[in-house]
């Protein structure tokens, strides 16, 4: 009743897979064990960075987000977008994209700009200010790199490694003045003492 030749016939692919023995309860990972292993690495696109080259996070404010208030944290900041306020991120890499604007203070280990900053820098360890910055302001480092073509207005300054705060300069003692009220007269007044 069967034709014979059909199933004499090498199988294909689909029929492979359909062959292939189920895992054993034993060959599935438990729930803790999945929980435990790493998940597997999702690639990253150019504009927004998922990883550092050390292997921290990387956050990113995209060039369509434009955020007012005080930003902080640990991990690495990718900025394309419009921030105001304050950024802070004391032990971590601040990028200012080409697209970024910044109308803050912003405080570092590592700031790199290619954007428009307008705002006191302070970077702990190194500062580089790329071809198409623009920045306006102060500027504080132990190391400064600015490439050819940066606009900056402004003052700069080297700190030591590692200083959080702007050095206090000496700056000398001058007298307060004291407001003295003195009596005018005009030429149609008498001035009586």
């Amino acid at each position: 009743m069967w034709n014979n030749s059909v199933q004499n016939r090498p199988s294909s692919k689909a029929d492979a897979r359909l062959s292939t023995p189920l895992p054993s309860h034993s060959d599935v990972p438990s729930q803790a064990e999945r929980a435990s292993s790493p998940a597997p690495a999702v690639p990253s696109s150019a504009t927004e960075p998922s990883r550092a080259a050390s292997g921290a996070a990387v956050s990113a404010i995209a060039s369509h987000l434009k955020i007012a208030g005080e930003i902080s944290g640990n991990s690495d900041l990718h900025i394309d977008g419009e921030v105001r306020g304050k950024v802070r991120m004391a032990n971590a890499r601040v990028t200012v994209g080409a697209e970024g604007r910044i109308y803050a203070d912003m405080e570092a280990r590592e700031l790199v700009i290619h954007g428009h900053v307008e705002g006191s820098l302070l970077a702990t360890e190194s500062l580089h200010l790329g071809a198409s910055s623009r920045v306006q302001g102060t500027v504080l480092a132990p190391r400064i790199r600015i490439d050819e073509g940066a606009f900056l207005r402004g003052s700069v300054e080297t700190i030591a490694p590692g200083v959080t705060s702007k050095p206090v300069a000496a700056s000398p003692k001058i007298p307060a003045a004291i407001p003295v009220a003195v009596p005018v007269a005009t030429e149609h007044e008498e001035m009586i003492p």
